[in-house]
């Protein structure tokens, strides 16, 4: 998620300083061949560790390791119907098996292994009256039908809003759920240590399009509905799902680097466009720091919300001017490195993708507009104490204030410091080296630290774990 709007110069940045971007523009669809879910049928790359998360623990089912997820959507203008199995490993034993599935949607027939079994659903939470064993694996299947209901987010920032799958007045749809809200258009084990793969088909009125992560391997085609298909070939965090529905324009290029590009803006408003044709320049500044981008794909929505989201190969932006300025589309693409490719396996480490995303953000911004290295830092953290005292440490936040500016400024500031520590040369190879240590998966703090500590050769842990949990700024 994009950072509170401090630094307006960086959002305004002129198009002379991005000129000439790299690749080439047409509107002229290039769609990829069907990708059967058959293609991945082992799923062995999904295989996560689920764990009760510390800081909203009533989203997420430790028992449950979501390895596919294969959506048949269709929304109607009011209505959202949906055809869904997931293939899961039990990650232990347990005498039922739990989901997060939103209270504006009810459930159909529940299948489980091809055989009809007894559900409830209380809440957000779908239950099946049926044991598992430890690291066995399942096919569930069920349908299920509702209106799109976001939840409210715990968060106080002023340009975040409620959490899930919404409605447009024009009667579309969108989505942003960080940390949770995916089970506002799925049954899903909402929790960011349970990766796993998707396969999603959307149906929508004729004149929309559906919108989702990955390659689109079909579509848009219909006459009187439209009907698109999108494979995602990684490992993905529920947050990190999108689903947009609406009257949308593509526009294709590719980058330096071979990248696949789309731009999925509002037909009758092509504004944003020219602000994300400067993708491909940003992307290769991203790619000199931390390697080839990691995904198949890279595509940005534009919604009508009032923040933007990282979500994985297909940015979800808002409709304001800040919401695909320059410094913006940068940080959400540090994400595909920093909360994408590695996520955090708790909610607690936040920092993990906020801080690094935010420290290069900031890194080219002085580099954009000819500033001294640190002067955008340094005018950035000019509030690192208040955020603290008011939001709590980054590494140790209250829970009612997720995203807030102390995960943003404190966490970096604290690359600044290890960077001074390290050195220029060993700090830039820290963070290349570790998005493809840990690709596709979910990690602790602890094995962060760690591997930051013994990769560079200096106990880093003290200094990092001041900066993460001292109530008040470290010096």
């Amino acid at each position: 998620m994009r950072r509170l709007p401090l630094l307006t110069a960086a959002a305004t940045l002129s198009a002379a300083l991005l000129s000439g971007c790299g690749g080439h523009a047409s509107t002229t669809p290039q769609h990829s061949p069907a990708v059967s879910g058959s293609a991945v049928a082992a799923y062995d790359d999904a295989v996560s560790t689920p764990q009760p998360d510390s800081v909203y623990p009533q989203h997420g089912h430790a028992e449950v390791d979501a390895l596919h997820y294969e959506l048949h959507l269709t929304w109607n203008g009011t209505t959202l119907s949906g055809e869904e199995s997931l293939e899961f490993r039990a990650s232990r034993a347990s005498a039922r098996i739990s989901l997060d599935l939103g209270s504006a949607l009810t459930p159909g027939a529940v299948m489980l292994d091809g055989t009809p079994v007894e559900s409830s659903h209380t809440g957000d939470t779908l239950t099946l009256a049926h044991p598992v064993e430890a690291d066995t694996r399942h096919t569930l299947s069920l349908s299920y039908t509702g209106t799109a209901q976001p939840v409210p987010d715990p968060s106080r920032r002023s340009d975040v809003q409620p959490l899930g799958l919404t409605r447009t007045p024009e009667g579309g749809l969108w989505t942003m759920q960080e940390p949770y809200g995916a089970f506002t258009w799925y049954a899903v084990n909402d929790t960011p240590s349970d990766k796993a793969l998707y396969d999603v088909r959307i149906t929508v009125p004729a004149g929309m399009v559906g919108i989702s992560n990955g390659t689109l391997v079909e579509g848009p085609s219909g006459s009187t509905t439209t009907t698109t298909r999108w494979h995602s070939s990684a490992p993905m965090a529920s947050y990190l799902t999108t689903l947009a529905v609406g009257r949308y324009t593509p526009t294709h290029a590719t980058s330096a680097s071979g990248v696949p590009l789309t731009y999925w803006v509002p037909t009758d408003d092509q504004q944003p466009l020219k602000d994300l044709e400067k993708t491909p320049d940003l992307l290769a500044w991203l790619e000199k720091r931390l390697g080839p981008y990691p995904f198949d794909s890279l595509s940005m929505v534009i919604v009508p919300a009032e923040s933007s989201m990282e979500t994985q190969t297909t940015l979800t932006l808002g409709d304001l001017p800040d919401d695909y300025s320059a410094d913006t589309l940068l940080h959400e693409m540090a994400h595909q490195w920093y909360g994408d490719l590695v996520t955090p396996a708790d909610w607690s480490d936040v920092w993990m993708n906020e801080g690094m995303a935010t420290y290069l953000q900031l890194t080219w911004t002085d580099e954009a507009w000819d500033r001294s290295p640190g002067d955008s830092l340094s005018d950035f953290g000019l509030f690192e104490a208040e955020d603290r005292r008011k939001a709590g440490p980054p590494g140790d936040y209250k829970p009612d204030h997720f995203a807030d500016d102390n995960v943003y400024a404190g966490p970096a500031l604290m690359w600044d410091r290890v960077r001074r520590r390290v050195g220029d040369t060993e700090f830039w190879k820290l963070v290349r080296d570790w998005p493809a240590a840990r690709s596709g998966t979910s990690v602790t703090r602890a094995d962060y630290l760690s591997w930051l500590s013994t990769q560079s050769g200096v106990d880093l842990q003290p200094l990092m774990t001041r900066w993460l949990m001292s109530p008040t700024s470290p010096k």
